[in-house]
């Protein structure tokens, strides 16, 4: 931000005659009030922006991932993703490279995304159709690319953290309410039954699949901020409303994908805080059959499963096939549908998706960008459980936060890698969230531990 204390005020004054000098020149060239007006507002419009560079982000990320506008059409003509998309690296730049509101740092997750992004980039030069390799990177990969950085740096205090989960939940509520209500209404159903979102326009959210999984990102959240102690009744029954709608939304799409990530995180809090681990298992072995049950999976599996199910068999077979022919760089980002008939065993008239973000990540990376997304995914983790064992140091107030935020991260991660194991998101929003928030929350806590042990040696030595 510009700091206006340093200039004299001579200069300041020569700066506000010669800012009042234009635009009254303006306004007596173009007879137009609008132009002057626009021409101060316009200033000041972009420092406010610049005080503000979490919540731009944020709102960034929430329109790409829960497409809002896609659900609203009404909302299409305003292009809130790109007018966002352009701020965003307005603020980001200013803040980078013109002040010193933005502490960068680096740790390993985040050198694994990079290696990881970077030889799927590398990839695109050997793509069997390069065009939609590039395509699908400068288009969604390399924002991606960016924000997954971008909100390391900008979620600067557990704050901003807890904000930024609120307002997940609060988009997956949305977008919940609108998958019921196309539900209710009989809008955009696949197979006469599966509810999908403004599928006509061609939206992300309008395949089942990959709207349970958007659905499953705020699942985790509103749970662990839901089973948090110290919470008050309102927010509590708000939350809880919040889970009925979810759950409800994703078992409407009829994934099976979906309901095993609801058994993931389900499972995730069942096991943190029941004891007799006993009643998890059976809870889970219980649960999994009425959930398919409700969901209507019985009746399309007595329609089809195996049919289905082999389709997948033949989808992965075809994975593996373009991962031994091109072993070190795949056949590249978002060419394992245009390339389904090349190395399927068995052709039905289309191209199939890969089904499974492992094996889309390994047809489409080779061997050397599964190995990469594995070690990242591990080393996820790892950070997730070191930072629960490292915040029992906090006060409990400040644990508690700390843990529920954790939760939800490491309940979503779970839910990912299952999900994710029947469906294909390996080059989309979910994963690059959850790292970065990962990555965010372990530098908050660190910063908080050197704070605490540096209080703790000044009383000492004040004694």
């Amino acid at each position: 931000m510009i700091d206006f204390s340093h200039f004299t005020p001579r200069l300041q004054i020569l700066l506000s005659l010669i800012l009042t000098l234009v635009v009254g020149l303006l306004w007596y060239k173009t007879k137009v009030w609008l132009v002057p007006v626009v021409f101060v507002v316009t200033p000041l419009v972009l420092i406010g922006l610049l005080r503000i560079p979490f919540y731009i982000v944020i709102t960034f990320i929430i329109f790409s991932y829960f497409r809002i506008h896609e659900a609203f059409p009404i909302l299409i003509p305003l292009h809130i993703p790109l007018a966002f998309s352009l701020t965003s690296f307005f603020v980001l730049g200013w803040h980078i490279f013109l002040s010193n509101n933005i502490k960068a740092y680096w740790s390993i997750e985040l050198t694994l995304v990079c290696l990881f992004l970077g030889w799927a980039m590398f990839g695109m030069m050997f793509a069997y159709n390069k065009e939609a390799a590039f395509n699908i990177f400068s288009g969604v990969l390399s924002k991606v690319w960016v924000m997954t950085i971008a909100i390391c740096w900008l979620v600067r205090s557990i704050h901003h953290f807890r904000i930024a989960t609120y307002l997940y939940v609060v988009a997956g509520a949305i977008i919940g309410l609108k998958a019921i209500s196309n539900k209710l209404e009989g809008i955009g159903l696949v197979e006469g039954t599966r509810v999908t979102i403004s599928r006509n326009i061609g939206s992300i959210i309008g395949d089942p699949n990959d709207l349970s999984l958007v659905l499953m990102f705020p699942m985790s959240f509103t749970l662990s901020n839901l089973l948090q102690p110290s919470i008050g009744k309102i927010h509590r029954v708000l939350l809880a409303v919040v889970s009925v709608i979810l759950l409800w939304a994703i078992i409407a799409t009829e994934s099976r994908g979906g309901l095993m990530g609801i058994m993931a995180v389900t499972g995730y809090f069942a096991f943190k805080r029941i004891k007799n681990k006993v009643y998890v298992l059976a809870g889970g072995v219980i649960l999994l059959p009425i959930l398919f049950v409700m969901a209507g999976v019985s009746d399309r599996g007595s329609s089809g499963v195996d049919e289905s199910a082999m389709g997948r068999i033949y989808a992965w077979m075809a994975a593996w096939g373009m991962a031994v022919e091109n072993p070190f760089t795949g056949v590249g980002i978002n060419n394992f549908y245009l390339n389904y008939y090349l190395f399927s065993p068995y052709w039905d008239g289309k191209n199939h998706a890969a089904h499974s973000t492992w094996f889309q990540v390994l047809a489409e990376t080779g061997f050397v960008g599964f190995g990469l997304l594995i070690t990242l995914i591990m080393l996820l983790f790892r950070r997730l459980w070191r930072t629960e064992v490292e915040c029992r140091l906090l006060p409990i107030k400040e644990r508690n936060s700390i843990v529920t935020c954790n939760d939800g991260i490491f309940a979503g991660l779970i839910a990912f890698c299952v999900a994710g194991t029947f469906l294909s998101q390996g080059f989309t929003w979910p994963l690059y969230i959850l790292l970065s928030m990962t990555v965010a929350l372990a530098k908050i806590l660190s910063e908080r531990l050197a704070d605490e042990d540096l209080t703790k040696v000044v009383k000492e030595t004040a004694n």
